[in-house]
């Protein structure tokens, strides 16, 4: 079965693992918010709207794993031309290696496996099953890629020389966009921990200094001081994500 890397079906054990914990979460902030058991029941649901988001989120993951994965097989694939191998046996070359490194699960080594099987056994053509990779894999490296082999293969240029280049180019901007990931993910980390400061921080008030925190309970005044406060914090880690989520 082909896979689209752009989209993210979860499982029926996904989805329920997500909404349960999803549920226990959003009742506990709620309820820490408003101390209204009714409401917290209400809103522990409020996650069963956010699975397109998740699953979004979970794609990009797998997309970004096969970027990494993709590196190493270019390294694989341009030491294969360099003892003059077909694209062919050079993907049955990347296989065996890369097999010894990654899960026979991951999806780089499910394409390599789909690709070298289409070649051998059905003749396909080679330019055709990595276009069709690419597309479906929605990653500007991978068509960056194909695009430049299918151009050399079209014009007859130096296979070789071709994947040698290409490799140094794509592999240097992969490792700058890992740099950049290693250096905002302290950031990320950070902000999270800011959006979760106040939540501790009423928790403890409500176990040592419940009588402080009441009117907030009690008094309409207070509701609406507390739903801007959650509102707030939403508002805060949604910014914090998208500030640090820097493309190259």
């Amino acid at each position: 079965m082909k896979v689209d890397y752009s989209q993210y079906e979860l499982s029926v054990k996904e989805k329920a693992k997500f909404l349960a914990a999803g549920y226990v979460v959003s009742f506990a902030v709620l309820f820490l918010f408003y101390h209204s058991i009714p409401f917290s029941l209400a809103g522990g649901f409020l996650p069963y709207f956010l699975i397109d988001r998740y699953e979004n989120y979970l794609a990009g993951k797998r997309r970004a794993l096969l970027t990494t994965q993709f590196k190493d097989l270019l390294y694989s694939l341009s030491a294969s031309a360099a003892v003059n191998q077909q694209i062919g046996e050079a993907l049955k070359s990347s296989l065996d290696n890369l097999s010894l490194i990654y899960s026979p699960k991951t999806p780089l080594i499910e394409e390599l496996k789909h690709m070298v099987k289409a070649i051998s056994e059905n003749r396909e053509s080679d330019i055709r099953l990595l276009m069709d990779f690419a597309e479906r894999s929605h990653c500007e490296d991978i068509d960056n890629f194909v695009q430049v082999y299918m151009t050399c293969r079209t014009m007859g240029g130096d296979l070789e020389k071709m994947l040698k280049s290409t490799t140094e180019i794509l592999v240097d901007k992969i490792n700058i966009e890992r740099e950049i990931k290693t250096m905002t993910a302290q950031k990320k980390f950070e902000g999270k921990i800011i959006s979760v400061m106040p939540l501790i921080v009423i928790l403890f008030l409500n176990v040592f200094s419940p009588d402080y925190l009441e009117p907030l309970y009690t008094t309409l005044a207070g509701r609406m001081i507390m739903t801007i406060a959650i509102a707030g914090l939403g508002a805060a880690f949604y910014l914090t994500e998208r500030l640090t989520d820097i493309e190259v």
